[in-house]
């Protein structure tokens, strides 16, 4: 497998999933847990989104096929998913939208485990996240190892939003708020670039442009 395609995968999922922002978010939601408690639902949420992203890795293209959505069509609108996803990490609305999310599960009173939700999903295992996986898989067509490469690295993600987890507190501090501004600026122009090459190969598979 192609290092380049790797480090693809690796920037599209890190970007997407965004761990480094998801760090403070899971500060809020486990608000006045123990280290043992915090450690519990950032594993629970880690194994179920590994287990989301890995259904729709291996299913996606079967699901969307069997539906009558072309892969070229899927990757467009995927790509174009990911463009306004790469805008809100621009524009600071995504950092917003999910501090208020997490704001309002820490209100609710019947909410003890914000491990399913919304940490799991849409936290980590979002729409993007799962898009991402289709369209990564989808551009291996079939190959098992381009597929389980895909599937590595989405679980080396994980694993690193895992260890930030458990280290919140301690890398909030260290980036502050203008560090974390400062990389969250950078990985959606990474992302936006991404998502228009995902636009431009989807469009010239079904061959309205030259290869």
């Amino acid at each position: 497998m192609e290092l380049a395609f790797i480090v693809t995968v690796f920037v599209t999922l890190f970007v997407v999933i965004d761990p480094i922002g998801l760090a403070p978010i899971f500060v809020a939601l486990t608000q006045g847990r123990s280290p043992a408690a915090r450690r519990a639902i950032a594993l629970r949420a880690c194994v179920i989104s590994v287990g989301l992203l890995t259904l729709f890795g291996l299913a996606g293209e079967g699901v969307l096929a069997f539906i009558g959505i072309s892969m070229p069509a899927f990757r467009i609108a995927g790509g174009i998913l990911l463009f306004l996803t790469a805008l809100d990490m621009l524009f600071e609305r995504r950092t917003r939208r999910r501090e208020h999310r997490a704001e309002s599960e820490a209100e609710d009173e019947h909410s003890d485990d914000p491990s399913v939700f919304p940490l799991a999903m849409p936290l980590i295992a979002g729409p993007g996240a799962m898009a991402s996986m289709i369209l990564l898989a989808g551009q291996v067509q079939g190959d098992w190892i381009g597929i389980l490469t895909v599937h590595l690295v989405m679980i080396a993600v994980v694993a690193l939003a895992f260890a930030l987890f458990l280290s919140a507190g301690l890398l909030e501090r260290a980036l502050g708020r203008m560090g974390t501004l400062v990389i969250t600026r950078l990985l959606g122009m990474l992302l936006a670039a991404l998502s228009v090459q995902f636009v431009i190969d989807g469009v010239r598979n079904i061959g309205l442009v030259a290869g």
